[in-house]
């Protein structure tokens, strides 16, 4: 049986919800509060292993009682905890690098910076970053779909073997190394109500068809991560909104 590896961050999430932003120095009252478990790695685990792949997760705990909450977590949703480690004396906090494998590497550069080791870049079969983070790495700016070519381009210049840059509501565009041209695939047109986690939610889907779907097209596993990552937005919270694969069509796994 294919196996999805994560390598990646476990974080509680402290959600305050409001009519707005505060300005700063500003406090304003708030409609809700929530604590949920997040982390980009751990969100695209969940994701994969709810569409029911076999996942493992390799991440760093704290020594605290979340650290063990997420651990009954992890467990709860089916996902082998061998070498999720709880570190002594420390609080449950998170990494923001994530890579994600099952024969193929998946890198997902979260939060982006301007000068990334070119061997990242060559290393990865499978290089995923959103709209914000293209801008940070290529210093193209105001990223659209007029535009976006111009960064795929650059990126593949700086190595990429296959590039997917997500653009949330409009979809996703990707192209590789052995096939240069920039396919649109758009999403599904929805009123969202909670976005934090679609990005997640794409790449652990991604993941999933990649490893039990791998006839289907490139084209094809980015159109259904697509659809996996619109419904997750119809929900709030990010884990909390991750569908499961019994939840979902059933021509969506065909």
């Amino acid at each position: 049986m294919s196996k999805i590896v994560v390598v990646g961050s476990s974080m509680i999430d402290f959600t305050a919800y409001s009519q707005r932003l505060p300005k700063s120095g500003e406090t304003i009252i708030g409609s809700k509060f929530e604590q949920g478990f997040g982390g980009k790695g751990a969100n695209q685990c969940v994701t994969a292993a709810r569409l029911e792949a076999a996942t493992a997760f390799v991440t760093a705990l704290g020594s605290d009682e979340l650290g063990q909450q997420y651990i009954d977590k992890l467990k709860f949703e089916g996902i082998d905890v061998t070498y999720a480690k709880r570190k002594k004396s420390t609080n449950t906090g998170a990494a923001q690098i994530t890579v994600a494998e099952n024969g193929l590497s998946i890198v997902n550069a979260a939060p982006a910076v301007a000068n990334i080791p070119p061997e990242i870049f060559k290393l990865a079969d499978v290089f995923c970053i959103n709209e914000s983070e293209a801008e940070s790495i290529t210093g193209i700016e105001n990223l659209t779909l007029q535009n976006v070519e111009k960064a795929v381009d650059k990126l593949l210049q700086m190595g990429c073997n296959t590039i997917i840059i997500t653009l949330g509501s409009y979809g996703a565009v990707f192209a590789s190394k052995e096939n240069k041209k920039v396919k649109y695939i758009p999403a599904d047109k929805v009123k969202p109500v909670d976005t934090t986690g679609a990005g997640d939610a794409f790449l652990g889907a991604f993941a999933y068809f990649t490893a039990y779907h791998a006839n289907l097209s490139m084209e094809e596993i980015i159109k259904r991560s697509c659809k996996i990552a619109t419904q997750s937005v119809l929900k709030a919270g990010t884990q909390m909104s991750f569908p499961r694969k019994k939840d979902l069509p059933a021509n969506l796994f065909l």
